[in-house]
């Protein structure tokens, strides 16, 4: 029985799941890097992703990392208002100039030290989870802003459809939510009170029409029915005609 082995071992030791796991919350946060950093005709560079803020990796790894990455992003989040806090406290003047360091050997430096302690020691825990300098400075300047006012939530897994050639591993998508997010509409429920008025309407107007056409048709109708008198010979002249045959 597996108790109290929480998690999946991806057929891999302790230290090579840490190096793993540690590799993908990287490479998900590296994505995000400046598109000047990334260069196709220099080996030497990184190449660019296909989507920003992705990664395509099997199923059961990308569940494993998720709560690493989301753990992360917590850490960065969480010190964002001391970030916030230094900075008001931090001079203008440029580093190493006669002000700055005045400034250095003033009580404000020591107010600021005290205020800035705590992102520092979340970009160092930071760094001993994920192990790439790069990363932390994205984690804290790029993402970690995009996700102020959200409690948790920051990634989605999204199964896709095609396994992987070669194994046919179950492949999954792992990427940053707020980019790409589906939009849902609430439904306009049917209003019948204006269909009704409509057809009213409707009615009313093919009424009026009517009614202004039969005055017409019956102007038409009253000059067929008047006959001459000449024309048509009476009923007392018929039994006369009759006599005169026999």
């Amino acid at each position: 029985m597996r108790h109290r082995r929480k998690g999946r071992t991806l057929g891999r030791n302790p230290k090579h799941q840490r190096a793993l796991l540690r590799n993908l919350a990287s490479a998900l946060f590296l994505t995000e890097r400046d598109e000047s950093l990334f260069d196709t005709t220099d080996p030497t560079l990184p190449k660019p992703p296909k989507v920003k803020g992705r990664i395509i990796t099997t199923l059961a790894k990308a569940k494993e990392v998720q709560p690493l990455v989301e753990r992360c992003i917590s850490i960065a989040r969480r010190a964002l208002p001391h970030q916030d806090a230094a900075d008001r406290l931090e001079p203008d003047a440029e580093r190493g100039s006669q002000e700055w360091h005045t400034w250095r050997e003033s009580p404000e430096w020591q107010e600021w030290n005290q205020t800035v302690a705590p992102v520092v020691a979340a970009r160092r825990r930071a760094l001993r989870l994920l192990g790439s300098k790069e990363a932390v400075q994205i984690l804290f300047e790029d993402i970690a802003p995009r996700f102020e006012d959200r409690s948790g939530g920051y990634t989605r897994v999204m199964r896709l459809a095609n396994p992987r050639l070669g194994d046919a591993g179950t492949r999954a998508i792992l990427e940053f939510v707020g980019v790409r997010d589906r939009v849902r509409r609430e439904s306009i429920r049917p209003s019948f009170d204006e269909d009704l008025a409509e057809d009213e309407q409707t009615a009313a107007e093919e009424e009026t029409f009517a009614d202004e056409e039969l005055p017409e048709a019956e102007d038409q109708a009253e000059p067929a029915d008047e006959v001459p008198s000449d024309e048509t010979p009476s009923d007392e002249e018929e039994p006369a005609e009759e006599e005169k045959k026999e």
